[in-house]
Parts: C-alpha cells; sequence; structure tokens
C-alpha cells in the first residue's frame, strides 16, 4: 500500500558523471520481426487481432535494434550552473527550464539523499558531466536525444553498442519540446533504427532501451498506459505515458514498438525516491519525426503563429454559446496585427478545425498550429454566434521572446454552478479604465469567487455585447434567459490584464 504521506516527483531522466560512460551489448544490424510468428503475423494484418499476451519473447526485436541505441556524454559548459531550489541531487543533471514547473508540483527531496532533483548538487572533483542515451536514425550518423542532455554541453560523445566511443556534434536543440539532433562526426555506415509511422494504441506492449545510472544497454518492457499526457513541461505537451521500468539516464533514448520502430522518445519520470516505480513520459514518434526534419535541415524549428489566447470549451461555456457539445478552442482574444486577427477572427469565436482535421480542446490548437510552418496556409472552421463560418489564414512566425510564447496558451475556467454576486461600478466612473464594468467586491463564499472572479477584474463583454454599466449586465442576462439559453458568456479582464470568458449558469444569476 502506498504511504499516504509518499510525495510524488517527477525527474528528469539524464545523469551526471564525473568519469567515462562504458555501454557494452552484442553488436547486430537491420530489424526482424518479433519472435513469435502467430503474434507478428496478426499485427501485420489487423491491429483488433492481435492477441492480448506479449510475444513469447522480446529478444529478436531487441538483437535487431539494439545496435542502433547509444549512451550519450556531456562535458557541460562552466556556465552550466545549478538552481538550490531546482538542482539536481546527487546523480543528476541540472532541471531543463522547461520542465522546472513539472517537478515543482510535485514536491522536493533533500540534497544527497538519492531524491532526484531535489537540492544542490555535492561538489565533486573533475569534470562536470552528464549521461544519457539516444538512438541513430540513419546510415550517415545522426543521432536523436533530449535537449535536456545536451543543453550547454561543451563537448559530447556517443558510445556504440560495439563499444566503440565517438565524437558527435549538436546539429540543433529545441527546448519546447526537449529533442536534439547531433551528427556522429567520424566518417562510416551505422546501424540504425526507424521512426515509427503509426501511433500506438493503449495497451500496446513496447521496449525501452537505453543508458540507466550509466550501464549502457539495458532493456525493459511495458506496455503503453495513456496517450496525450500534459505534463506541464512545455506549451505543446502531448506525451505517451509507459509503464515500464525506466530510470534516470534513459532520457533521449527509444522505446520500440514489437515491430521495432521507435514509437517514442522517454524524456521524464514519475517517481517518490528518483528511481523508477515503472511511469514515464515519451514523447511520440510523430513530434520527433517533424521536429527532427526542421533541425536536420535547418538547425532550429520554425513554428506557425496565429496570434490567439484561446480557452477549452467547457460545459457551462458550450451552454453559453447555445452548442451542442463542449468541444473546440474559444478565441479570447486576437491579438492586433496578427494572421488571426488579420482573416477576421474575433473574441468569442470557438475555431472547430484545421484543414479539415477537427480541434477538440485549446491546446490540440496550438500543438496543430505549431506543426505548420511559417507561411503555411490553413483553413479554420468556426462558430460565430452559432453560425458556421470558414477563414483561410497565413501563418506567421511564433516570436522568440517568452511574453510572444504564451500568445497561444490555454487557460481554464472552473466547473462550478455560479451566480454573480458581485458589487459592480462604471470602469470609468472608478479610475478603472475607458470601457466595461469594474468588480468592485466579490463574496467570497459566493459561486463568482469559485469561477475566480476577483476584486479589479473588469467585465467587458457579455453574451457577445459589450458594457459599460452594471445596469447593461443585467439586460444582457436577461435577453439570454428569454432566448432559452442556459447560461451566459462574461469576458473578463484580469488585474494582470489576461482576458477569458467565464459562464454564468442563468437559473442561478443573481
Amino acid at each position: 500500500m502506498i504511504s499516504s504521506t509518499s510525495r510524488l516527483r517527477r525527474n528528469a531522466l539524464a545523469s551526471v558523471a564525473a568519469i567515462a560512460l562504458v555501454a557494452t551489448g552484442a553488436a547486430g544490424v537491420g530489424l526482424t520481426q518479433p519472435s513469435t510468428p502467430a503474434y507478428a503475423q496478426a499485427l501485420s494484418k489487423n491491429p483488433i487481432d492481435v492477441p492480448d499476451h506479449p510475444p513469447g519473447s522480446f529478444a529478436s526485436v531487441v538483437d535487431k535494434v539494439k545496435p542502433g541505441v547509444v549512451a550519450v556524454k556531456v562535458k557541460l559548459d562552466d556556465s552550466a550552473g545549478m538552481d538550490d531550489d531546482d538542482g539536481p541531487g546527487q546523480g543528476q543533471q541540472q532541471v531543463p527550464p522547461q520542465l522546472r514547473e513539472f517537478f515543482k508540483r510535485f514536491g522536493q527531496g533533500g540534497p544527497g539523499q538519492g531524491q532526484g532533483f531535489g537540492g544542490p548538487s555535492p561538489k565533486r572533483q573533475g569534470q562536470r558531466g552528464a549521461m544519457g542515451s539516444g538512438f541513430i536514425i540513419s546510415a550517415d550518423g545522426y543521432v536523436v536525444t533530449n535537449n535536456h542532455v545536451v543543453d550547454k554541453a561543451k563537448t559530447v560523445q556517443v558510445t556504440l553498442d560495439d563499444n566503440r566511443t565517438l565524437d558527435a556534434k549538436v546539429i540543433g536543440k529545441d527546448p519546447k519540446t526537449d529533442l536534439a539532433l547531433l551528427k556522429i562526426t567520424e566518417g562510416g555506415t551505422f546501424p540504425y533504427v526507424s521512426l515509427g509511422k503509426t501511433a500506438p494504441r493503449v495497451g500496446d506492449w513496447v521496449v525501452a532501451i537505453g543508458n540507466p545510472f550509466g550501464l549502457g544497454g539495458t532493456v525493459t518492457a511495458g506496455i503503453v498506459s495513456a496517450r496525450g499526457r500534459d505534463i506541464g513541461a512545455g506549451p505543446y505537451d502531448d506525451f505517451l505515458q509507459i509503464d515500464a521500468p525506466i530510470n534516470k539516464g534513459n532520457s533521449g533514448g527509444p522505446t520500440f514498438n514489437v515491430g521495432g520502430e521507435v514509437v517514442g522518445v522517454n524524456t521524464a519520470i514519475a517517481s517518490p525516491s528518483g528511481g523508477s516505480v515503472g511511469l514515464a513520459f515519451a514523447i511520440p514518434a510523430e513530434t520527433v519525426q517533424a521536429v527532427v526534419d526542421q533541425l536536420r535541415a535547418d538547425g532550429k524549428v520554425a513554428r506557425g503563429y496565429l496570434g490567439v489566447q484561446v480557452q477549452p470549451v467547457t460545459k457551462d461555456i458550450a451552454d453559453g454559446l447555445g452548442l451542442d457539445k463542449a468541444k473546440g478552442a474559444l478565441v479570447d482574444h486576437a491579438e492586433p496585427g496578427t494572421p488571426a486577427a488579420k482573416a477576421g477572427l474575433k473574441s468569442g469565436d470557438v475555431i472547430e478545425s484545421v484543414n479539415g482535421a477537427s480541434v477538440n480542446d485549446a491546446r490540440e490548437l496550438s500543438r496543430r498550429i505549431a506543426g505548420l510552418k511559417p507561411g503555411a496556409k490553413v483553413e479554420l472552421a468556426y462558430l460565430r454566434a452559432g453560425k458556421s463560418d470558414t477563414a483561410t489564414v497565413e501563418l506567421g512566425a511564433l516570436p522568440n521572446d517568452p511574453k510572444a510564447g504564451n500568445d497561444n496558451r490555454s487557460s481554464s475556467t472552473s466547473d462550478g454552478q455560479p451566480r454573480l454576486g458581485l458589487s459592480l461600478a462604471p470602469a470609468a466612473q472608478v479610475g478603472a479604465g475607458d470601457e466595461g464594468v469594474a468588480v468592485m467586491d466579490v463574496d467570497p463564499d459566493g459561486p463568482a469567487a469559485a469561477k475566480g472572479i476577483e476584486q479589479g477584474d473588469i467585465i467587458l463583454d457579455v453574451a457577445g455585447s459589450s458594457v459599460s454599466k452594471p445596469s447593461e449586465i443585467a439586460e444582457r442576462i436577461k435577453a439570454a434567459e428569454a432566448s432559452g439559453r442556459k447560461a451566459v458568456l462574461m469576458r473578463v479582464k484580469s488585474t494582470k490584464g489576461v482576458t477569458r470568458f467565464v459562464a454564468v449558469a442563468l437559473n442561478k444569476a443573481g
């Protein structure tokens, strides 16, 4: 039984060492089907016919793909400092910036206690370095790994399955997805593995190979236990959740399906102790392929930019908009001068699809747009005031500054059943700006507070119409109620200047 006092910790998988890494294993090339003929035959026909038991052995798959997996050793640049709050414990690398919030949310262990990221790294003599994993994706020696393995690297080496240690250079890095592409500098032909073309299903068997704790060539097996996980590591989170013993040092290593294709890149684990409890997260092959293609061609990743702030469509918001389903991405705001604004998108529009592919929520919209290149023309289908429409948008380039990176962020609204419960005044009368109605007081025990409405917020519009005085809010609510709506939408600007939609249930508004 798990103790109620246990704290879940999520750890990056790269590990630090003061000595050289040596990985050993049997040599071999190419790929074959699993050793159990019935399983391989069923897999080649129809996934639904695959027996729901593992093959008799994973050995044939491992023998063929293991030569394409490498151990990665990095000497860190002297400027790669350690944070006291997020710094590694013993045997750990610096916390990658994009994963810090991920770790913080799940507690910290004490330094030097084997608790993973929990305190300043103890001082040790010799060159500081990091160890991780990677895999070769082409015969000429291109290698995929995690960005946090090679970030701030001074030198990089890879150790192959035949014990050769070769120099490598960093071709490109993408912090937003935590991926990096390396190139072995020595000429020659290398064994390699292929990225899968089909996403795995929940319940599929997988095999992870990597360099945990410096023990190169380590093989573990498990299943895909979930897809589409958002762990707070970055704006485009879409992780596979893997139930398999994956540890620190597996960062950047591959997870294979039983056909020998890479379905994910191991990136993070959930753990109360810094060691494996069998819960890991991998970047899906589809994302890896898109990022690696750009890194190989340009050394960097350029992402499409729409220029909207969006939020999910909750059940309350769907009721307020008169929608049958809580689906799509609700536009809070289209930034002036952006592709979205130029295409005519407005606050209150619900984006339903991109190039014919449906959009389930705001996060999915962000991923779809980011997966396209600047200059690409996309067709967006959206709802406005209950009517369907389309817009053709030429995407811009995602700005590099951190502030601009939030333009596609998602923010959620609580699921309570709200009443207004607010004291209001025209914003202009109380010096709160030239537009909207200012919230002067909020009942802390009332539903409005539960919705996140705070003193100082500004209500900009109600039911799609702008408001400038409290009586107009009452009128809009009354009109919405008369039209049979179950809820009414209010667009609210917070004291920090961020706008969002709040759905108020009409049968309890007051």
